[in-house]
């Protein structure tokens, strides 16, 4: 498609937390938080021009790219939009245990004929492309390199991935009031018409402010739930910082259906917190997987003849270190500077404006079932990493028991791989205690084509690990 050419939308420079009109009113006391000053950390701004850049293996093949990405993906033409087409295109995981596996995966990367879709110490998944499989499987049955196939037709997954809603569910979408289901992902206008129908059923508890505004002009909607309370916690969760990452949303907005519509029954951990939601980060992106290319990762602000910054290399704190790329068609392009994007810079400024001290920061991402703290742009560790630990083993253990799936849990340098730049190690720098990046479901059979049936036990046993969040925090 190459790159938008749309005019920059003014990102809306945020003077104090009402930044535009509340969808309500609330009573007396309930007010969102007055502005007050957050101190910044000092950010090492300088560029790294020979760091790690890649999410798993230090390739730059896109940025040989003299046009978008997109362009070398074949497309079919539905509903007057084209489509990117996946049809015959593979998804392996491929072990990085031989010491030539990298080089050898650098080299199928460089000749296009695969790209990554993340990994960690020991295995890569790769996308393998269509005409490319035969070539790829001769490559790594000679250099003896293991590997399986987790899926053998990419489309195929993706056209089941998202099925129409059965007429019950939609005569139970009339009846609410709003359309969100958990049974289906859902596109941004179901998402935000959710959040306002909150606001507006909701009005002693949940409100609704928009903290700025994307590349392409939609709203990033904040949805804060709060009785009031003088002595309540704070704390921050967000989703959808990449596009493709459709379970992270669905998960978020779940979140915030069953602490709204039962915050009279809640336990005083939950009622005791004030709780700010960001389903999607990244709405531009988000749009863009649901109309033109699902597999879309960056925001879809153009650079030359390329599109997007990974929105998660784009935070400020460590910004341009290892695992971040200075090529814009990289997927992993980490932006002209610190906050360049309207989107990063958006959350950055309701932190600064905003007077909630945030006791945690949780974002939730996939795939691999992993409970990450920082860093993440080093393989280092903050002071209270023993703390980190032990609170992510606990909300794992929940995880487990009520769903049965398992998490690991680590810091992101360690147990995955630097990436330099991510909002979580910004949440950290700014002395927020409990940071943390959600990796869900699943390991790796779908990835992020995640068939809309998870969604719920996804969600539930991700809930269960929340609650055990909060109740740490109403501890301090």
């Amino acid at each position: 498609m190459g790159s938008l050419t749309k005019t920059v939308v003014l990102l809306c420079v945020i003077s104090s937390v009402l930044c535009t009109p509340f969808i309500n009113k609330l009573q007396p006391g309930q007010e969102w938080p007055t502005r007050s000053s957050v101190k910044q950390p000092y950010h090492q701004f300088d560029e790294i021009e020979n760091g790690t850049i890649s999410d798993t293996v230090a390739t730059e093949v896109a940025a040989q790219e003299e046009k978008a990405p997109e362009n070398n993906k074949p497309k079919v033409k539905e509903d007057d939009v084209e489509r990117i087409d996946y049809s015959g295109a593979q998804v392996w995981k491929v072990s990085t245990k031989k010491s030539n596996a990298h080089r050898v995966i650098n080299q199928l990367a460089s000749e296009k004929l695969i790209a990554s879709w993340g990994g960690n110490h020991t295995s890569i998944d790769i996308l393998v492309k269509p005409k490319a499989v035969e070539n790829v499987t001769a490559t790594l049955k000679n250099k003896d390199i293991a590997y399986y196939i987790m899926i053998e037709d990419l489309q195929q997954r993706i056209d089941e991935e998202n099925p129409p809603l059965d007429e019950n569910e939609l005569e139970l979408q009339d009846r609410r009031g709003h359309r969100m289901t958990w049974k289906q992902y859902h596109r941004l206008e179901d998402i935000h018409g959710f959040l306002d129908y909150l606001a507006k059923t909701y009005p002693s508890i949940v409100s609704v402010n928009s903290i700025g505004k994307s590349h392409e002009g939609r709203d990033l909607k904040v949805l804060r739930i709060s009785d009031g309370k003088k002595t309540n916690k704070a704390v921050f969760i967000d989703g959808g910082i990449h596009a493709r990452e459709w379970i992270s949303p669905a998960v978020v907005t779940y979140f915030i259906n069953q602490f709204a519509e039962n915050f009279d029954v809640e336990s005083d951990d939950i009622r005791n917190i004030d709780w700010y939601f960001l389903p999607v980060v990244n709405p531009d992106g988000y749009e863009y997987t649901h109309k033109t290319d699902r597999l879309w990762r960056k925001n879809r602000r153009g650079f030359g003849g390329c599109a997007g910054a990974d929105l998660n290399r784009n935070f400020g704190y460590q910004w341009g270190g290892k695992g971040a790329s200075r090529y814009p068609c990289s997927e992993i392009y980490r932006g002209s500077g610190p906050f360049s994007e309207p989107e990063s810079k958006a959350i950055a400024q309701f932190f600064k404006s905003t007077g909630a001290d945030f006791s945690a920061y949780l974002t939730y991402h996939s795939y691999g079932q992993y409970l990450l703290y920082p860093w993440g742009y080093d393989n280092a560790l903050p002071p209270d990493h023993k703390n980190l630990e032990t609170v992510g083993k606990m909300m794992a253990q929940a995880i487990q028991k009520t769903g049965g799936s398992e998490y690991k849990v680590g810091s992101s340098s360690g147990l995955l791989y630097p990436a330099a730049g991510g909002s979580d190690d910004w949440a950290k720098s700014l002395n927020i205690k409990y940071t943390y990046t959600i990796e869900l479901s699943d390991t790796g059979r779908y990835g992020f084509v995640l068939p809309a049936s998870y969604i719920e036990p996804v969600a539930r046993e991700n809930l269960a690990g929340l609650r055990v969040l909060a109740s740490q925090v109403n501890k301090e």
